[in-house]
């Protein structure tokens, strides 16, 4: 698919600069240097400017909103202007903090730090992704996604001893019994189905009204992308499918995703849904999905700008999947 790295977080070719993470000397030399940057985040939102919130914040690396942080920074990369790093300052409560705004299926709260200017403020990556430049949008998942594993996997998975950050955040060592522990990424298919001129949508509980999607699942242990797709497909919607094609990719940080974008021929039109995996599917024509792309749909809604499904479902209203 030749505008396949198009997609949102689709990758701005950022030097990783692998090779600093291991060299306590080099790493110690990019923390000091003055053209050394880095980004913030509370609570998996990134710190933000500007006035559709579209600009990654880039901080100097002694800023008095990193004061009082005992927990290291996880270093991203080589950027064309010095070296860049993350920090994560989730242990700062703001004031007047509405937690049941943290909880929507997108939070459109803004949290605003007291050493930082006003409009420059803490916002949910999802609100804002489509509105980011590669790089930011690649620096923001890159540092939101490995910042909430090493949330969420603290204690060693071998003998459940705490482990300790290494290799400048890109590893977990367990100092009782030495076992090494690596960012995960879950692999997702999420397929355009096709048949004839229809394409295949469902919608999960919760979501809001009118939103459909096109369908997605986890590979499981053992399983090639086209498998997964036949199996998903299947499992979901009752829909048999013949051939499956691979389109594009993209790292989904929400939580630890990388979403493979593939297509498939149905193979018949009859859909049984299993209400255990989603609550409707239905099949839209090309000129539906024209409409509700337009906003002019009574009732279907376009897929979320920003996510795989929008940049998929964009394409092939363009004839540009190949």
């Amino acid at each position: 698919m030749k505008h396949a790295e198009t997609v949102t977080f689709g990758g701005s070719g950022l030097d990783r600069a692998a090779e600093v993470r291991g060299d306590a000397a080099a790493l110690a030399e990019a923390m000091a240097a003055p053209s050394t940057r880095t980004i913030l985040f509370w609570r998996g939102k990134p710190l933000v400017r500007g006035e559709d919130r579209g600009e990654l914040v880039r901080l100097p690396m002694d800023h008095p909103a990193l004061k009082e942080l005992a927990i290291k920074p996880i270093y991203l990369g080589r950027e064309d202007s010095g070296h860049c790093f993350a920090h994560d300052i989730s242990g700062w409560v703001p004031q007047d903090l509405d937690a049941e705004a943290l909880g929507q299926f997108v939070d459109r709260s803004e949290q605003q730090h007291p050493d930082l200017p006003e409009g420059e403020v803490f916002c949910e990556l999802r609100a804002i992704m489509s509105r980011m430049g590669l790089r930011d949008a690649e620096l923001a998942a890159t540092a939101k996604a490995v910042l909430g594993w090493h949330r969420s996997h603290r204690f060693c998975a071998i003998c459940g001893h705490e482990s300790e950050m290494a290799m400048a955040g890109w590893q977990r060592d367990c100092p009782s019994c030495g076992g090494h522990h690596f960012p995960r990424t879950d692999p997702v298919v999420i397929m355009l189905i096709t048949h004839g001129n229809s394409v295949l949508m469902g919608r999960s509980p919760g979501w809001p009204e009118g939103m459909y999607s096109l369908l997605a699942g986890f590979v499981e242990p053992g399983e090639t992308l086209e498998a997964a797709v036949r199996r998903e497909v299947f499992e979901e919607a009752g829909i048999k499918v013949g051939q499956v094609d691979y389109l594009a990719s993209q790292p989904w940080a929400f939580p630890s995703s990388l979403m493979f974008g593939c297509r498939g021929n149905a193979l018949d039109r009859e859909i049984k849904i299993d209400p255990n995996e989603i609550e409707d599917a239905i099949w839209v024509s090309r000129e539906e999905m024209m409409q509700a792309f337009s906003g002019a749909h009574p009732v279907l809604k376009p897929a979320r700008k920003g996510a795989i499904a929008h940049f998929i479902l964009r394409n092939w209203l363009a004839d540009r999947l190949d």
